[in-house]
């Protein structure tokens, strides 16, 4: 067990969760979701609690004296250059109550001298920010959703000479798309690292739709230009289904021809054609490039999260 400070609550460091901590996690989240109107976990972490045996990790727990789970931290790493990722969250009832401070000092206890902890505080909220400075960490990245109204008129697609569009398909595509992925996010933290796993992963995922992920292919030869995966959120009674331009990409080779563009409307189309009224997407707001094509395309910024970065070594963040 890992004490917070004085008397404050208790982490315990976890290498594996127990059957029954998973939807406890679960369910934790989704109500500290609920109360901050965003998911406190990503995508990437909460497909690592779905899938047993996806993908090393440790985790942080605490629980309140009665036994229920109040706290939780997924943490990843050390990498080759020493960098722990971790994302945390802590249920809204238990807040101001030192959890959160319990769990970011117990995930630094884990970084290697010279290392780094990189943490995501999803909606940017304000005591996320208040503990950050507390502490010590700094803002170093910002990854912004927009949203469009899929109601307002749309441009037509406008598809390059010699370029078509057509369906992946899985178990024949699965490699070139890869590939292509890896060359057009070389440079992103995580999207360039995706492998054939984590495209599995995702392609058994229920909302997984081979029509909505949506290949560039140059008509001649085949090849694959670029993508546009989209995905449907909340598809129930008791909600209101919200699409997203959940992965775009271009081959680095094929930048110029305006496929980014004509791909972001090909999906678009087929959002608002299977019935969606509304988008969003994640685009990080270093890159300028794509922040300025979305906002000609009408979307506009909804929310921000912030990644916050800690070292001994500052000058080398």
């Amino acid at each position: 067990m890992i004490n917070g400070q004085g008397t404050g609550p208790r982490v315990a460091r976890l290498d594996e969760l127990g059957p029954a901590d998973v939807p406890a996690v679960l369910a934790l989240a989704g109500a500290a979701g609920v109360a901050d109107g965003a998911d406190p976990l990503s995508e990437h972490v909460t497909l690592r609690l779905r899938h047993a045996g996806a993908g090393p990790a440790s985790h942080l727990v605490v629980r309140d004296p009665a036994g229920p789970l109040v706290g939780y931290g997924f943490l990843e790493g050390p990498d080759e250059a020493g960098e722990v990722d971790a994302e945390l969250v802590v249920h809204p009832g238990w807040r101001r109550q030192g959890v959160g401070r319990a769990l970011v000092s117990a995930a630094l206890s884990g970084v290697p001298e010279s290392g780094a902890l990189l943490v995501w505080a999803h909606s940017d909220h304000p005591s996320a920010a208040a503990l950050a400075l507390d502490l010590g960490l700094h803002r170093s990245r910002v990854l912004w959703q927009l949203r469009r109204s899929l109601r307002d008129p749309l441009p037509e697609v406008g598809l390059p000479a010699g370029v078509a569009i057509r369906a992946f398909r899985p178990g024949v595509d699965d490699e070139a798309w890869l590939a292509v992925n890896r060359r057009a996010f070389a440079s992103h933290p995580e999207q360039g690292r995706w492998n054939s796993a984590e495209l599995r992963l995702r392609l058994g995922e229920p909302w997984f739709d081979p029509a909505g992920f949506l290949l560039a292919v140059e008509e001649s030869s085949g090849r694959l230009l670029g993508f546009h995966w989209t995905k449907v959120h909340d598809r129930t009674e008791a909600a209101t289904p919200i699409g997203e331009v959940y992965v775009l990409g271009v081959d680095p080779d094929s930048h110029g021809l305006g496929l980014g563009r004509a791909l972001t409307l090909a999906g678009l189309h087929h959002l608002r054609d299977a019935g969606l009224s509304r988008v969003m997407l994640y685009v990080d707001e270093s890159n300028a490039g794509a922040m300025a094509l979305y906002a000609r395309l009408g979307f506009a910024n909804w929310l921000r999260h912030v990644r916050y970065r800690w070292s001994d070594t500052p000058t080398a963040a």
